[in-house]
Formats: C-alpha cells, sequence, structure tokens
C-alpha cells in the first residue's frame, strides 16, 4: 500500500507535502514513468519546471491518472516555476496559460519564479551573446503582479520564489497582495543556509531544498567535489538506523522543517527516499550532521550577478 506522508500548512493556507519528487533532467521518455512510479508508490507531490521541458509528458501521465480515478488531482500537489524568458507582465500570463495547459491541469499547487533575473524574451530559452546570456530589464514584480492575478482568478493557489535571497524577497513581501509562501533554494548537509533559514523562520516563509542529497548527477559537479552520500558521518548513521545514506540526508532536512524534493527514475530509489517518517533522527545525529557545514554550493550562481540592471549582488557571500 502506499506510504502516506505528513504535510505542512504553507502561508497561503494550503497543505504541502513535506517530500516531493524532482523532476530536473528527468528525460522525457523516463519522466512520465517516474511520475506514475511515484504517485503509486505515495508522493502527493511533484515538483516541476517550464524550463525542463519535459511537462508535456508529466501532463499526459497526471490526465491518464486523475481520468483513472487512481489518485484524485485535489490529494496531489503541483509545483511549477516561470522561466526567465517570461518575467514581463504579459510574458508572465502567457507562461502561466502554457504551464498549465503542457500539465494538463485546471490549476496549480504552487508557482515559483525561477531565478530572480529575467532573460530577454520573445525567442529561445537560453539567449546567449557569445558564452553569456542576454539579460531583460524585466523585474520579477511584474511577473509576481501576472501569478497574484492567477490566484485571484483560482488558476494557482500558492505563490513563491526560487534562487532568490531575502532582499529580492524582501521586495515581494513589500508590495504583495499574495503572501509570498515558498522559497525553493539549493540546501544540502554540505550547504546548509543557516541565515536564510534563520530570516524564512522569523517572516514565516517555508523552504524547499533542491539538490538535497547534493546531485550526485549534476552536470555542474566537477571531480572530486564532496559527495554527502559517501560522507562517513552519515554512512555511520545510515548502518545504525538500517537506512540509506540518502534516507539519513533527507530525514535530516525534513527533521529541520525542510521540504525535500528528491529526484530519481529508479523505483527502489523512489521509494526509499519516500520512506523518511517510520524514524528519526536524535538530537545528536543531528547536531553530528549540522556539524558537517563547509558552506558549498554545487550550483554556481555568480552567472546572475553578471552585467544584470536589477541584482548587484555584493558579494557570493549574499544569502
Amino acid at each position: 500500500s502506499p506510504m502516506s506522508v505528513p504535510s505542512e500548512k504553507l502561508p497561503s493556507g494550503h497543505d504541502m507535502p513535506w517530500v516531493g519528487l524532482g523532476t530536473w533532467m528527468a528525460a522525457p521518455g523516463v519522466v512520465g514513468e517516474s511520475v506514475e512510479k511515484a504517485l503509486h508508490a505515495g508522493y502527493r507531490h511533484i515538483d516541476c519546471a517550464h524550463a525542463y521541458l519535459n511537462q508535456p509528458e508529466i501532463g499526459a501521465e497526471f490526465k491518464k491518472v486523475f481520468a483513472e480515478g487512481t489518485v484524485a488531482r485535489s490529494d496531489v500537489f503541483i509545483t511549477s516555476k516561470i522561466w526567465n524568458t517570461f518575467h514581463s507582465y504579459e510574458k508572465a500570463r502567457e507562461a502561466i496559460s502554457t504551464i498549465l495547459r503542457e500539465l494538463s491541469l485546471d490549476y496549480l499547487d504552487l508557482m515559483l519564479i525561477h531565478w530572480p533575473m529575467g532573460y530577454e524574451e520573445g525567442g529561445e530559452f537560453f539567449p546567449k551573446e557569445g558564452d553569456k546570456m542576454r539579460f531583460s530589464s524585466e523585474d520579477y514584480l511584474g511577473t509576481w503582479k501576472a501569478m497574484e492575478e492567477a490566484v485571484a482568478d483560482g488558476r494557482i493557489r500558492s505563490l513563491g520564489v526560487s534562487n532568490f535571497n531575502h532582499h529580492q524577497m524582501e521586495r515581494i513581501m513589500e508590495r504583495a497582495t499574495v503572501k509570498l509562501s515558498m522559497v525553493q533554494v539549493e540546501l544540502h548537509p554540505y550547504f546548509q543556509q543557516a541565515p536564510l533559514r534563520a530570516w524564512c523562520k522569523e517572516k514565516g516563509v517555508a523552504i524547499t531544498a533542491y539538490s538535497s542529497l547534493g546531485n550526485p548527477s549534476m552536470p555542474f559537479r566537477k571531480a572530486g567535489d564532496p559527495n554527502i552520500l559517501l560522507d562517513e558521518t552519515v554512512i555511520e548513521m545510515g548502518k545504525r538506523l538500517e537506512k540509506t545514506p540518502a534516507q539519513i540526508a533527507l530525514r535530516w532536512a525534513v527533521q529541520h522543517g525542510i521540504h525535500v524534493i528528491p529526484k530519481s527514475t529508479n523505483e527502489m530509489r523512489i521509494k526509499e527516499n519516500l520512506d523518511l517518517f517510520s524514524f528519526s533522527l536524535t538530537n545528536e545525529d543531528m547536531a553530528a550532521i549540522d556539524a558537517l557545514d563547509k558552506n558549498w554550493r554545487i550550483l554556481d550562481l555568480s552567472f546572475r550577478d553578471s552585467h544584470h540592471p536589477h541584482f548587484p549582488f555584493k558579494n557570493k557571500g549574499d544569502w
């Protein structure tokens, strides 16, 4: 029987499961099947994005599963993200319609702005000038306004952002008529984001971690980069609790009040990654993992600062 997953009430008033299935870099041809396996295993949150270019296949799976009645649409929490080439108010409105159409949905549970900076609109998803992105001067406040209107007309339920720092979130909060419910960021035992977590706790913003396993398959990794799944502390703890290193790393996040969206296409791992609620870590265990923080970010974000009109980051340590 499928596992049941506890959830947290977001600032919007809607419930969001603590664990979801990530779909970034899940190839077309494979992603639909992983979503199906996940839903049958008991996952009730699927994390998508327009820019992953695999939403139509996920949408076909949703259509099939919801039509069969095996899982009800109302029981599944579905997230997507507005891409950088759709930051203007007009383009954001267009993107919302496209995303709903691709996913075969009437409404989305959570929409995030994927990144704080906009790219040149009207062409490809990654408009480049040599090896540099061509930025647009569109402000994410326009994107947010289009999202708020979609909340008003029932097409989106909760709003949030991804890869934003606290200054950027504050700009939204000062003007928002719909609460900012969620921020999704890279977060794992080697990059624990303590300042951001403290800020979110104070402001009542929920957090989702991406790359919560340090993303062993991520294309940005370099040879010799540390791997959480090979960390001695994590491995030993797993042996003692008869859990995999992945389950230990994910349980650590959930126990800290962080939503996780591990991506896998392997049925056994899909099930393991959901099985985080039959055990817990002791205070000593939590402290031992807390001590592993290297402030080590895998996804180099320096590209977002280069030549961008809206986002002068003071330095790399600016969270």
